[in-house]
């Protein structure tokens, strides 16, 4: 029996639809005996009917094909399976949960927790220079990643393999409370990642640069900026941001 399980969670849409999830993959990640977090042999993937015509452009992407997903069952049908699984499991995850929170709704997925693993990514290996899942993927070469099974990319069993060995190794390192933390605020990016300081840690950004960061549109970028400002004792007077649905990529 597993003492504890996460399950990482990745999807595959038919364009930007509320509704529109084509297919649905996991893999879990569970704790040892021996106190470690290890990637097991739970995984799977289920095509979803989108209820409408997959879009080219997304087609070029993952290569899901309307034929592939008639027939299959509709999204409300085939989501509680598999965020709810028999014996449950302490949280969900997904590279950028963000996303698979738009539609993993709190009714489907019985009010779960979410870890993000880019959220994470980016307090854990900040020296690393982008943090996708799969430069992550070559840029770590995480021990035990099957290349075979992590393909191909963008299908939704392969991702959430490979987010499952970012995930295993994060929960190897820091506590499943201080990832969910973590994944509960922005993201802390390590570099301004635009504009006249691209690629400056924050250090070494002068304050009145940091200021117009805090006012930025982008909250990623925005509480990064103010997390700086307020290790230099100069926060300004901003309520605290709260997340949106799809931050922006780094």
């Amino acid at each position: 029996m597993l003492t504890t399980r996460v399950r990482v969670i990745d999807l595959e849409t038919a364009g930007n639809g509320p509704h529109d999830v084509c297919e649905i993959g996991w893999q879990d990640v569970s704790l040892g005996s021996d106190g470690s977090w290890r990637v097991d042999e739970e995984r799977g993937a289920f095509f979803v009917n989108p209820g409408r015509p997959i879009s080219p452009d997304t087609m070029a992407v993952h290569h899901i094909r309307d034929e592939d997903v008639l027939g299959a069952p509709f999204w409300k049908d085939i989501a509680p399976s598999v965020l709810r699984p028999e014996g449950g499991v302490v949280a969900l995850a997904a590279h950028r949960a963000a996303f698979e929170q738009r539609y993993c709704t709190p009714l489907l997925s019985g009010a779960a927790s979410w870890l993000c693993t880019w959220k994470c990514a980016l307090r854990l290996w900040p020296h690393l220079p982008r943090f996708s899942n799969q430069l992550l993927r070559y840029q770590r070469m995480p021990v035990g990643l099957d290349h075979e099974i992590g393909l191909p990319a963008h299908r939704a069993m392969p991702d959430a393999y490979v987010t499952a060995h970012h995930l295993r190794d994060m929960l190897n390192k820091a506590s499943l409370e201080q990832l969910l933390s973590w994944s509960r605020q922005p993201g802390l990016l390590p570099r301004v990642p635009s504009g006249p300081d691209r690629g400056k840690s924050w250090d070494k950004v002068d304050i009145a640069a940091l200021r117009d960061l805090a006012r930025d549109r982008d909250i990623d970028l925005r509480f990064s900026a103010e997390t700086e400002l307020a290790k230099r004792g100069d926060m300004p007077d901003a309520p605290p941001p709260t997340v949106p649905m799809q931050p922006q990529l780094l």
